[in-house]
């Protein structure tokens, strides 16, 4: 269908109706009657599944006295409110609605949005009556409060004990939280009482090749090492820099825990690759920033303390600043950090923070952390919904790695998939952008010398032009391993994952993650595994747009993809990170190759924020949520069938005009085992091993790449000129 023809077609079919719905200032008063501890409502769906673990011991109750600083408690709408507020972000980006980039600030959505007064002061009044002490109130319905243990667990009626979790000391409620039923219709419950917090998403080191099972994981002459030049040439960034679209007056916010081991490593970087010579404007700093103009307490030092370097997570820090600056080199990076809370993460005290400072927010984020849907809780995932909505109404667009463990984002950094099926709750929700991650496919074709020279550029970048590209997969399960390694299935005594090589080198679950959203909200029967009452975020409609999304009825992961791979193919990402305690190493001058490497989807996240601030350059403006637009280019490009002329297999054959790659060849399908003597969503006809399923009993992986959407590129990776050049409003000079 011709792309003119089907964007007025989506516009006059979408920009009416719900997308136009107006909420009036100030929601009705919820709370009619006084408060009565005695008649009490559970929260469910709000116990860490690390309770449960096997491993684990509980070791009783934490001491009364320990005091909780800054705990959230997550507020409510009522529903129709809630459906009212999500059609209008939504119009947001829809221009044929009134409220077509209409941004704000977080004081007109707590106008608009918020409480009624004597609600929050009822809350207020029932915090303050168990002893707590409430510090201040965020726009997107949080209260942060402070108190001891005991007056916690006596305010919610649960019990906060101490835990050995597979020797990690932690902490955690060990039965749902409670309520008074008066409150009900406003209070959701504690985001948590626990301090089990995400988890970053890079993967250190190079796995074993296929093409060289069991090497000694020292990079040798059969590997291409991605670098900054490598990504322009691959994802044509480079027509754009020349136009002098390149980031400049542009912000890109990581959202962090930590703070980077050594600034130096950034400017090492970009100084190796060419950045600091052809993009001069670049520069990066450290923010840790303080909410303003709150209500009901004073601001202390906790509300983002300064994290120091966390041992680790420094390495993520390091790829998302890093890797952020090779994709709009000429912007400022911007690390915001805070430390965790006894209770909160880090990343999203930076966020609440960012939303409610006196200046507009940058308008471009990125987050590589992630944490299942199953194990957030139904109120953590409420508050990552509320965050989220939050920031696109203030106009920023926020990036989220999908995970690092192929379609179950549980057991990421484990040998087998064991809880099913699971999304990244951080990544799910409807108001973000969801990035999956591909390898390069030319190793499996047979083409290495197409596509990357024999020798290097004064940059080190080698490759030749777009390169055909596959789902991101490290396992055994993958077709195309199994192929490589020359077994006929992946499954079954016989298959690649009950073989000697396969048990030996490919039983791991790293791999781009993706599946249907599908315990956003209710309480599953099994701890860590999609059962019982949960379900899924709906369907943003713009992802009805694009041929090959599922009609499931739920938010489906990823919305887009960037290369993420760490070496089984012989590709990987290079960084400079220097802390040896983290598996960094020294980045000596010129010697590229002998520095870190690595892969994961937590470099595609930042790499797509960099993305979408050259998109913010050459429109002028801030886009919020960028998914409608990104969806409809896509849809107009693969129609009713897909597009032969952009498949990615193509390689270098696609067409010139492709704005999105789609991803046909390969899948993000893992080996499982059993779980406490069941299996969930594995298909093991024989052997140790299985593989993920949709099906215990016949082989239906999860998941495999189609023509159009696929749970394991979504729509594709970008052309990145043709994107930012057909995106809406743009202006390339």
């Amino acid at each position: 269908m011709n792309r003119r023809i089907f964007l007025s077609l989506c516009v006059a079919v979408f920009g009416v109706s719900a997308l136009q719905a107006q909420v009036s200032p100030r929601t009705a008063v919820k709370i009619t009657q006084s408060v009565n501890e005695a008649q009490l409502v559970m929260r469910t769906g709000n116990i860490h599944p690390a309770v449960y673990r096997k491993d684990t011991q509980d070791l009783g109750p934490v001491s009364d006295s320990q005091f909780f600083g800054h705990v959230w408690l997550q507020l409510q709408r009522s529903p129709e409110e809630e459906q009212a507020l999500q059609a209008f972000i939504f119009s947001l980006t829809d221009p044929k609605s009134p409220n077509y980039h209409q941004f704000s600030n977080a004081a007109e959505f707590s106008a608009q949005f918020g409480l009624a007064s004597s609600d929050l002061s009822a809350v207020n009044q029932w915090l303050t009556g168990h002893g707590l002490t409430v510090n201040f109130v965020y726009p997107n319905l949080v209260v942060d409060f402070s108190g001891t243990a005991k007056q916690i667990q006596e305010t919610f009626h649960t019990h906060i004990h101490n835990l050995n979790v597979g020797g990690e000391s932690h902490f955690a409620n060990v039965t749902e939280p409670k309520i008074p039923e008066a409150l009900a219709g406003v209070v959701l419950g504690p985001v948590a009482l626990h301090n089990f917090k995400p988890h970053v998403l890079t993967h250190m080191g190079i796995q074993p090749s296929v093409k060289n099972p069991n090497p000694n994981f020292t990079v040798d002459a059969s590997y291409q090492l991605v670098v900054p030049g490598d990504l322009a040439t691959i994802y044509n960034y480079n027509p754009l820099y020349g136009a002098g679209i390149s980031g400049q007056g542009q912000t890109v916010v990581l959202l962090e825990r930590t703070n980077l081991y050594a600034t130096g490593d950034w400017s090492t970087f970009r100084k190796t690759f060419g950045l600091t010579r052809l993009f001069p404007q670049g520069n990066l700093k450290t923010v840790h920033p303080r909410p303003s103009g709150m209500i009901n307490g004073d601001i202390s030092s906790e509300a983002c303390g300064n994290p120091g370097v966390v041992v680790g997570d420094d390495g993520e820090a390091a790829v998302d600043v890093e890797w952020a600056s090779a994709s709009a080199p000429n912007a400022t990076i911007e690390l915001a950090s805070c430390a965790d809370t006894d209770t909160n993460f880090g990343a999203f005290i930076a966020a609440e923070n960012l939303l409610t400072a006196a200046a507009p927010p940058p308008p471009v984020w990125s987050l590589s952390y992630g944490s299942p849907e199953s194990e957030n809780g139904t109120d953590g995932n409420a508050y990552i919904n509320s965050l989220w909505q939050l920031a696109v109404f203030e106009g920023v667009s926020v990036f989220v790695s999908t995970g690092d463990a192929d379609a179950d984002v549980t057991d990421q950094n484990h040998t087998a998939a064991t809880h099913g099926i699971n999304v990244n709750a951080l990544a799910s929700t409807p108001n973000d952008v969801a990035v999956g991650g591909t390898d390069y496919g030319d190793t499996f074709l047979g083409e290495n010398s197409v596509y990357w020279s024999g020798a290097n550029t004064i940059n080190f970048n080698s490759a030749l032009s777009y390169t055909p590209e596959i789902p991101w997969n490290d396992s055994c399960a993958s077709q195309l391993i199994a192929i490589a390694l020359g077994y006929p299935t992946t499954y079954g005594i016989g298959g690649s994952c009950n073989s000697a090589v396969g048990v030996e080198d490919f039983l791991t679950t790293a791999g781009g993650s993706g599946g249907p959203s599908g315990c956003a909200s209710g309480s599953p029967t099994l701890a860590g595994v999609v059962t019982g009452t949960c379900t899924g975020y709906a369907k943003p409609l713009w992802q009805t747009f694009v041929y090959g999304n599922p009609s499931d009825g739920v938010r489906d992961l990823p919305d887009v993809s960037m290369f993420a791979a760490n070496g089984v193919w012989g590709h990987y990402f290079v960084l400079c990170y220097t802390d040896a305690a983290g598996g960094g190493v020294p980045c000596q001058a010129g010697v590229p190759s002998n520095w870190a490497g690595a892969g994961g989807t937590s470099f595609g996240a930042p790499i797509w924020a960099g993305i979408q601030a050259l998109i913010n350059q050459a429109t002028g403006a801030r886009q919020g949520n960028p998914s409608f637009y990104y969806y409809l280019l896509a849809g107009a490009e693969y129609g009713n069938a897909g597009s032969s002329l952009c498949n990615s297999t193509l390689g270098h054959a696609t067409s010139s005009a492709c704005i999105f790659y789609d991803v046909t060849l390969g899948d993000n399908d893992t080996n499982c085992r059993v779980l406490n003597g069941a299996l969930y969503n594995c298909y093991r006809p024989s052997g140790a091993n299985g593989v993920l399923s949709t099906s215990n009993t016949a082989y239906q992986p999860a998941y495999v790449t189609t023509v159009g959407y696929d749970f394991p590129t979504g729509i594709g990776t970008p052309n990145v000129s043709n994107l930012v050049a057909k995106f809406p409003g743009a202006t390339i000079p």
